[in-house]
């Protein structure tokens, strides 16, 4: 079993790479106004010396937006990863 909890959420995790570290910048999915998203943090990860916190599918960030609305901007939010290249 990984180090990474699973934070009390039932079922089955499947092992993925994780694909976006902290300072990525992705695209919303969603419809809300948001354009590009800068993820800024990882929920769940107690982290090692030197390596940036990532995230994959499934996993929960705090993020801002940088493109988009303006009052979504300059505020932090919980953001879901539901999408990754690799």
């Amino acid at each position: 079993m990984s180090k990474r909890g699973r934070g009390g959420s039932s079922g089955a995790k499947f092992r993925i790479s994780l694909g976006l570290p902290m300072g990525a910048v992705i695209n919303c999915a969603e419809n809300t106004g948001a354009k590009n998203l800068y993820i800024i943090s990882v929920k769940g990860i107690k982290g090692r010396l030197n390596r940036l916190p990532a995230a994959g599918m499934g996993d929960m960030v705090m993020a801002t937006v940088k493109k988009g609305k303006p009052e979504l901007r300059k505020k932090v939010h919980p953001v879901v990863v539901i999408r990754q290249q690799k």
